[in-house]
């Protein structure tokens, strides 16, 4: 169906649904979203039921929004906005969209704004003509945050012409002929790293992640010259599971190379993958090598976003619709479900998972309403790939830290700002919170205290459990004065040598650069400190040969090269992982609703990859693959 013939029909729908009376003054394209500019804003708002039936006749997404000439003042707008709103809700800004016609309210308590059943916010609909739109104040400043918030604004109109250019890609006419689809391994199969893989039709190209290789060695990068992937300009979309670098470092080098498309995320996955893209630029500069894109790039990516939020579904492609679930595995984690063509195929992509409640999340989801193949991945999925329990974690890193800190050493622990970082705060917090730990400083350094703000600026993507203790307790464990952040250079220097007891949490979390190397520089010859490891560590890194056994280790500083001796205890917390171990991927796939037909192994080693396959095989009796990278597998 064309462009025009959805407007066309959205025309009619309207005709048939909403009151006669309503004035409609223009229907438009903004994404794969319909979008109906009115005068009679308060009439919509006065019946929720109308968009609801629009949205259900047209199968597609719906907003209303006042026609600019309707638009009130905004000084006036902003007093009455203040009138209405009560002072509990901590409004920390108001800023206007003039484009779209929205009122952004920014809140530390935006339920206050909405009010019990929308109340609040359905006065405010009616009063002001601006389309309000509720957001969360980090209750920890996030410079991420509010820079993406702002450079938005700043691009409206350009931000707004994408949208229609993407509307109106995704109504073009449909190719005729045999409905096939495909999938081909880029990256990350087989190995743990540089994950992309190519979902094909007769009709459409989506590319599913976009990362490099954490160990950096040869051929780090996805199979971005593969045929089917050139040229870049004819990809409908890219979907991101996760912000970990090994999915999504790569995605601003795409728009250096011509893609132009949109990028479709979680809201905290957009905010996260920034930060990591741009942390990516300055590691790549501090050890002297060029990096494959510059922050204009990392721009692109946040210009061409379309956030989805958990559970909505959308059109990316003229024959495909997308829906984000729990992954389980980090702020904002997806599993992607593809639903492609009327009813044809579905498939679903967990990314990396956690089929377990965690600290932070809850389990990821296993209901889906089709699936026909499920692409899974199996970082831990050899045959003893067992972890601790979250309580065993936790009591193995207590006793760690006990035993350092009663000697008065050191405790470094390497971890990714996003996901194990978090973990490990609330551990700890605990700890000592309860007085099973000395209340000694927590160092936080690298990214990782801006990646705890945007946690905090998300709280509705953490576990029930976590929510009710920050929201109705009124108990945020993050927002703790144990943790301090290292802002400097001069203060890391400080911590390195004060004879004091403390912890660091530092990034990057498989060694392989980032400020934990000059704490290492430091405390490596020292044996009363402790080294701690509480995530996975990919072949060829430096955290990996440290765990093999390796005590002497050529570093750079400066960009010369530096030996250092490994006098200090290094010690392995497990059970802190993100990812599901054998028992929780044999339980997933067991629990799964319905049964996929297919299913396809990739993200972890070799071996582990094979093992999984077989034995998924061998109990479940369903077809199993574990692909190499560049090898194709035609689904229907």
């Amino acid at each position: 169906m064309s462009a025009e013939r959805i407007l066309e029909d959205a025309r009619e729908q309207i005709r048939k649904i909403a009151p006669s009376d309503v004035d409609i003054t223009a229907i438009e394209f903004e994404g794969p979203i319909v979008v109906i500019y009115t005068r009679d804003m308060e009439k919509f708002a006065s019946n929720n039921d109308i968009v609801r039936q629009l949205a259900q006749g047209l199968r597609r997404r719906v907003a209303i929004r006042p026609d600019p000439s309707t638009l009130a003042d905004p000084d006036t707008v902003e007093k009455r906005l203040r009138e209405i709103i009560p002072e509990e809700a901590e409004i920390t800004d108001i800023y206007f969209e003039d484009d779209t016609g929205e009122v952004t309210i920014e809140a530390i308590a935006p339920g206050l704004v909405i009010g019990k059943h929308g109340s609040i916010l359905n006065e405010i609909k009616k009063e002001i003509g601006w389309a309000p739109k509720v957001v969360r104040a980090p209750p920890l400043p996030s410079k991420t945050v509010s820079d993406i918030r702002n450079y938005l604004r700043q691009i409206g109109d350009e931000r707004k012409a994408f949208l229609k250019k993407v509307g109106r890609r995704l109504s073009r006419q449909k190719i005729e002929g045999e409905a096939w689809v495909r999938l081909t391994a880029l990256g990350g199969y087989r190995e743990v790293g540089r994950s992309a893989t190519l979902l094909s039709t007769q009709e459409s190209k989506v590319l599913i992640d976009c990362g490099v290789d954490p160990s950096d060695r040869e051929g780090s990068t996805p199979y971005f010259n593969a045929p089917e992937m050139l040229p870049l300009e004819n990809l409908d979309a890219v979907v991101i599971t996760h912000a970990h670098a090994d999915h999504c470092a790569l995605l601003p080098a795409l728009y250096k190379y011509g893609y132009d498309g949109p990028v479709y995320c979680t809201p905290p996955t957009r905010d996260l993958m920034s930060l990591n893209q741009l942390d990516y630029i300055k590691v790549s500069f501090g050890e002297g090598k060029k990096a494959p894109y510059d922050s204009s790039h990392v721009r692109e990516v946040v210009a061409h976003c379309i956030p989805l939020k958990y559970g909505e579904t959308t059109d990316i492609a003229p024959d495909m619709r997308l829906t984000f679930q729990n992954a389980g595995h980090i702020l904002g984690s997806s599993i992607c479900h593809f639903h492609i063509g009327d009813g044809l195929y579905n498939i679903a992509f967990t990314g990396d998972m956690k089929f377990e409640r965690s600290w932070l999340f809850n389990a990821a989801t296993n209901r889906f309403p089709r699936l026909e193949t499920l692409v899974i991945e199996s970082t831990y999925g050899g045959y003893r790939d067992i972890q601790p329990s979250r309580i065993d974690a936790s009591n193995q890193l207590k006793r760690i830290c006990e035993r350092t800190l009663a000697r008065d050493g050191k405790v470094l622990i390497p971890v990714f700002a996003v996901g194990r970082s978090q973990e490990v705060m609330l551990v700890l917090e605990e700890l000592m919170r309860t007085g099973k730990l000395p209340k000694v400083p927590i160092y936080l350094d690298g990214m990782i205290w801006e990646a705890t703000a945007i946690h905090t600026a998300y709280p509705e993507y953490l576990n029930s459990q976590l929510r009710t203790q920050i929201f109705q307790m009124g108990q945020n464990p993050f927002l703790s004065p144990l943790f301090r952040r290292v802002e400097t250079q001069e203060m890391r220097e400080r911590i390195s040598h004060d004879i004091e007891p403390c912890i660091v949490l530092s990034t990057s979390g498989m060694m392989n650069g980032g400020p934990v190397l000059e704490y290492l520089k430091n405390w490596a010859d020292e044996p009363k400190n402790t080294l701690v490891f509480v995530g996975y560590q990919a072949n060829g890194t430096i955290g990996n040969r440290i765990m093999k056994g390796m005590t002497n280790l050529e570093l750079s500083e400066r960009g010369k090269p530096v030996s250092v001796k490994l006098r200090m205890d290094v010690e392995t917390a497990e059970g802190f992982s993100g990812h599901s171990d054998r028992r929780q991927l044999m339980a997933y796939i067991s629990s799964l609703d319905p049964k996929p037909d297919r299913i396809i192994i990739g993200h972890g080693d070799e071996h582990k990859c094979a093992d999984l396959a077989s034995s998924l095989y061998k109990k479940f009796n369903m077809e199993t693959r574990a692909p190499m990278n560049l090898e194709t597998i035609r689904m229907k």
